[in-house]
């Protein structure tokens, strides 16, 4: 507890300082992080190595490393501001790409089911599409440090977002799509491969959750994928991808397999077309292929 007050006062001094110098502080922040956590380095060059094979330059793992820090420290100052500033005064960074798919969906009056991965600077985009776009639910995973749990939660919370904990989250998830509601999903965390099924996911056989299939496919809500892209520090463009439409034979679980399969194509089409914003921090694979983190 102690630890989360300091963290909240240092918050506050920091969003007393001019925004340059704010997130001058957050970048050198990462850069101090790159270079202290060899824990975190190794499970980056583990899932590079992974993907990419084990010729990967050393100035690629570097410059993925670098910009792997670099993100998550400020998706954190974004977590900061979202708490602090007016969601008008968030819009000011963030303009939208194809917004007619989610139109379309709209007019249609289907319920929309997002689907996007731990790329760019998810908290920014999470909140300015719940604000100005569409309001949705989503879920979380129950953090250790509940005080820093509910600060997390009470930014998100500013924008028409709903939450719900991973644990018998399908419950909550069905009553908001039945209601004709739509929700946001992340398509790209570590599962449990009792709960999840094959696919390959950046060109491995992966355990891949297939919620999003199968709420896609019963309630015929609109498959939107969407990412937030850097024009620079402080200026993002949200970007609609159209509509996944998935085959609707007799064959629900052949038609919920491809679909998951669609999902996933796409989020590996955009990591290796640019893999700098992606989470490369995470264990993704850590279920199926636990051998590539060991010492």
């Amino acid at each position: 507890m102690i630890g989360f007050y300091a963290f909240l006062i240092l918050e506050k001094i920091l969003m007393l300082l001019p925004k340059k110098l704010r997130r001058s502080f957050f970048i050198a922040l990462s850069f101090i992080a790159f270079k202290l956590s060899k824990r975190y380095n190794k499970v980056i060059r583990d899932n590079l190595k992974f993907v990419y094979g084990d010729d990967v330059s050393e100035e690629f793992i570097q410059d993925i490393a670098k910009a792997s820090f670099r993100q998550l420290l400020l998706n954190l100052l974004h977590t900061m501001e979202i708490r602090y500033y007016s969601i008008e005064e968030l819009a000011t960074k963030v303009s939208f790409k194809n917004d007619e798919v989610v139109r379309k969906a709209q007019e249609q009056n289907r319920p929309i089911i997002f689907i996007s991965g731990h790329y760019g600077s998810w908290e920014l985009a999470g909140a300015m599409l719940g604000a100005l776009r569409e309001p949705f639910m989503t879920v979380y995973k129950k953090m250790k440090n509940k005080y820093f749990e509910k600060y997390l939660l009470s930014s998100r919370s500013k924008s028409r977002m709903k939450y719900v904990e991973k644990k018998g989250a399908t419950r909550s998830l069905l009553k908001h799509l039945r209601a004709n509601k739509s929700v946001l999903l992340l398509i790209d965390t570590n599962v449990n491969k009792k709960e999840a099924i094959t696919v390959d996911f950046l060109g491995k056989p992966t355990s891949q959750v297939k919620t999003t299939a199968y709420l896609a496919r019963k309630f015929d809500a609109a498959l939107i994928p969407i990412l937030v892209h850097a024009i620079d520090d402080e200026n993002f463009v949200i970007e609609f991808y159209d509509e996944i439409i998935p085959p609707k034979t007799d064959d629900e679980e052949q038609d919920i397999r491809v679909s998951t399969q669609m999902q996933t194509d796409w989020l590996t089409q955009e990591i290796l077309k640019d893999p700098k914003p992606w989470f490369w921090l995470h264990r993704r694979f850590k279920n199926d292929y636990p051998e590539i983190y060991k010492s």
